[in-house]
């Protein structure tokens, strides 16, 4: 994971912006590439949103899918990595890493292995019998899930490599299960995937009281026994100015929810 270099944490998130959240991550990841940005850990309480993949992008329920996202308040976005779409909600926890990488395809394995069992860990410390692997029948299958007790999906992580530099993002589950449930039965039955709503778990329900601030805590405690955490106050103005050129790759049409709060900076 990086022994011994710094790396840099952001905690802050645009409100009310899907696509500029995810041209963010994009934004930092080519900088890193380029060696304008450092190393970077986002990890932050998501907005309410669905992210969807260019697979998706292809179904025939995709406009129902994107209505449906749209009528329950939800934000839509062009993921940046991974083949299904995915739920980020206010009562989760998300992540988004950027980091140099000589050789990043030769990599993908390791990152996605290093990854899962640093999340896997973290929620182990809280109490919950975290595993990595799939669960059958689990939304946006993978093989690096991380599981509670082999039954339920309460992570997911996607991958995007460039020349130098990879990005290793996904969603943690930390409460909103049945709000969650719901959302995405309609939206998995609408792009005509298999998905069984048993397999859809959340932190709260293995560890009562547990918060998306206390999974970030866990977390990073695991990372400062190893590395030197610099905590940024928010990305830098090259990146910004990247990102909001990048904002369109990510927007869908009609993916805006009913209701967002005023666009603003870093928390």
């Amino acid at each position: 994971m990086g022994e011994g270099r710094a790396l840099r944490v952001l905690r802050g998130v645009p409100r009310g912006r899907p696509e500029f959240d995810t041209a963010l991550s994009r934004a930092i990841l080519l900088g890193v590439d380029s060696g304008e940005s450092p190393e970077t850990l986002r990890l932050y309480v998501p907005d309410d949103v669905v992210a969807f993949s260019a697979v998706d992008r292809e179904r025939p329920g995709f406009p129902a899918a994107l209505r449906i996202a749209a009528e329950a308040g939800f934000g839509a976005v062009l993921r940046l990595a991974g083949g299904r779409a995915a739920l980020f909600q206010r009562e989760g926890l998300a992540f988004a890493w950027s980091r140099p990488s000589d050789d990043p395809r030769a990599e993908i394995t390791g990152r996605f292995g290093a990854v899962a069992g640093w999340i896997r860990d973290g929620l182990a410390t809280l109490g919950v019998d975290a595993r990595v692997g799939e669960v059958p029948g689990e939304y946006c299958p993978g093989a690096y899930s991380v599981n509670a007790g082999g039954q339920r999906k309460l992570m997911g992580v996607g991958q995007r490599v460039v020349k130098g530099a990879a990005h290793v993002g996904g969603v943690i589950a930390v409460g909103g299960r049945a709000r969650g449930t719901a959302l995405l039965e309609r939206l998995y039955e609408a792009l005509g995937y298999e998905l069984d709503p048993e397999t859809i778990g959340a932190v709260e329900d293995e560890a009562p009281g547990t918060t998306p601030e206390a999974v970030a805590e866990a977390l990073l405690a695991s990372l400062r026994a190893e590395r030197t955490l610099d905590n940024a106050a928010g990305w830098l103005p090259a990146e910004e100015a990247r990102a909001a050129a990048l904002c369109a790759r990510h927007r869908l049409d009609g993916s805006r929810p009913r209701s967002t709060s005023a666009a603003g900076g870093p928390r």
